[in-house]
């Protein structure tokens, strides 16, 4: 390749599954994912990935348009009536304007009606999002596409799992004796159960992806192909999903294209999932939008120089239920504002009824939270240590207060209102 050639545009294979937060190997935890962590050591893995809202269709929202859940409509869960706004556009619309073809495989989350969602061609088994089911569609899709010539490729491959309920007899389950207890919850049976179960479900997920990277390399397409690995948010445990807290609100991602990116390469930046799509629309040599909240970090994978963001914001306002959060972090600290009824900790329904939940419900539903938490992430990484009433931390919960609110008046946060 001469200095003056561009490199072809690259297929992208975007993969997210379900409720996964960090939970792999190559972050350090408590489960076996050998094909991820595979994928992890040939790619780039980003350690400080956060999602907008710690629940599935928000987040997932974000992912699709680069924007905020209370600017773009989807500040709830899709099958209960919320939707995107009817002028957003998404991510697969920018694909077909940039002449790729469009693909959806397994699980979407953003729509009661995908159709609305602008792929091309859907690849969907009505009420299933499994993740062999859709494994196995698409390696025949990637088998086809090299029997024809075709445009670039945008497909996304979601997944049901690791979603609760997390004892299922189709499903392995982990031995509950041997897993790790999670750091912010107590070691209690009903936690361990459902870890084990939890487990099992993502070593379905790994076996997933490492189908489809055999598949990739087995019809060449590999050389070609972006294939990026993320989950919506944190797992579904008490004190992570629905909440603002980081076990809520981490994401995996990890990123593979041979010979364009770093292998094996860690990058400790502070990245929200609003980046993801202008990222991936400046990787294909696609205009950027106006009124994105996202910004591209392609220049990180390319090794150019590359402005960090300080904070990413956060937010919760509607799951089985009202409860709004509007958060800021910083890599060393977190605040977050609640607004309405406030138990200690929020336990979304699938949570509340579980193992996991059974144990702390009373516990967690016996007292409220304050009005505005702050922690000092280093000192206090689990974040048990609410500061706000220590004279000590009054001028950083006051720029951090004053962040979160010129955020909401900036972008005209319903909330407001």
């Amino acid at each position: 390749m001469t200095e003056h050639t561009q490199p072809p545009r690259p297929n992208i294979l975007l993969f997210i599954c379900h409720d996964l937060g960090r939970r792999l190997g190559c972050y350090g935890q408590d489960v076996r994912t050998p094909n991820i962590d595979s994928l992890a050591a040939r790619g780039v893995v980003f350690t400080n990935h956060f999602c907008t809202a710690a629940q599935c269709s928000p987040s997932r929202g974000s992912i699709l348009t680069g924007r905020f859940p209370h600017k773009n409509g989807l500040m709830g869960l899709a099958h209960i009536g919320w939707e995107l706004h009817q002028k957003e556009k998404t991510l697969p619309m920018y694909f077909n304007e940039a002449d790729y073809s469009t693909h959806l495989f397994g699980l979407q989350h953003e729509s009661a009606d995908p159709r609305r969602l602008g792929y091309q061609h859907l690849h969907l088994h009505k009420g299933s999002g499994a993740a062999r089911t859709a494994a196995d569609d698409v390696t025949a899709f990637l088998h086809e596409a090299t029997q024809r010539r075709s445009p670039p490729f945008f497909a996304n491959v979601g997944t049901q799992e690791p979603h609760r309920p997390y004892i299922r007899p189709e499903y392995p389950m982990d031995d509950p004796k041997r897993v790790r207890p999670l750091s912010y919850l107590p070691d209690k049976p009903g936690v361990r159960e459902d870890l084990a179960g939890l487990n099992g479900l993502i070593w379905v997920v790994d076996e997933a992806v490492g189908q489809i990277v055999n598949a990739l390399e087995q019809t060449g397409l590999a050389q070609n192909t972006l294939f990026i690995f993320t989950t919506d948010h944190g797992i579904a445990m008490p004190r992570a999903k629905g909440t603002c807290y980081d076990p809520g609100v981490e994401a995996a991602l990890i990123v593979h294209l041979p010979g364009r990116f770093a292998r094996g390469a860690h990058r400790a930046e502070l990245l929200s999932n609003v980046d993801l799509l202008p990222t991936l629309l400046d990787l294909a040599g696609a205009p950027l939008p106006e009124g994105l909240h996202g910004r591209s970090f392609l220049p990180l994978l390319l090794g150019r120089p590359y402005t960090a963001r300080d904070h990413i914001f956060l937010e919760m306002t509607w799951h089985d239920k009202y409860n709004p959060m509007r958060a800021v972090r910083t890599d060393r600290y977190k605040y977050i504002l609640n607004f309405g009824d406030r138990p200690l900790v929020f336990l979304p329904l699938d949570i509340y009824l579980g193992r996991a939940g059974e144990e702390v419900r009373d516990e967690f539903y016996g007292s409220s939270r304050a009005e505005e938490e702050l922690y000092d992430l280093k000192d206090d990484p689990h974040e048990q240590h609410n500061l706000t009433q220590d004279p000590a931390h009054r001028p950083v919960l006051e720029e951090m207060r004053a962040r979160v609110k010129g955020w909401m008046q900036e972008s005209n946060d319903p909330l407001l209102q």
